[in-house]
């Protein structure tokens, strides 16, 4: 593993009412195991505790270039458009981005503290 800070794409959810446990199932069983195949670093995601139709997903990347290039490939790629992309978009209301730097070391504390593998509560 690198010693050198990444960049940390935040991406936070405004879920439809009621759409939750579905758009979970979706990047558990779906959007996850895709974003892996095509190289993407996903950091922790899950269910926000904060409010019930809230959601995040945490990546990261060596920088901008490659945040840019990587998620350009993906979100543009058949395997994307023709697969879970239409039933994944339906169920967000809209979703914002913020990148900073982080160290090793609080990557590695996020991603224990923010295991997505757990069953969405509320």
């Amino acid at each position: 593993m690198s010693s050198h800070p990444r960049l940390l794409q935040i991406r936070t959810y405004q879920l439809a009412p009621g759409s939750r446990e579905g758009f979970h199932r979706a990047f558990v069983e779906q959007a996850v195991p895709m974003l892996q195949r095509w190289a993407h670093e996903v950091v922790a995601f899950g269910p926000s505790p904060h409010q019930d139709d809230a959601y995040f997903l945490l990546r990261a990347y060596d920088d901008l270039a490659d945040l840019n290039a990587r998620q350009d490939a993906f979100y543009g790629s058949p395997e994307w458009r023709q697969g879970p992309r239409e039933h994944v978009l339906a169920m967000i209301r809209h979703y914002q981005d913020a990148v900073l730097w982080a160290s090793p070391e609080a990557i590695d504390d996020l991603r224990r503290r923010n295991a997505g593998d757990a069953a969405p509560t509320g």
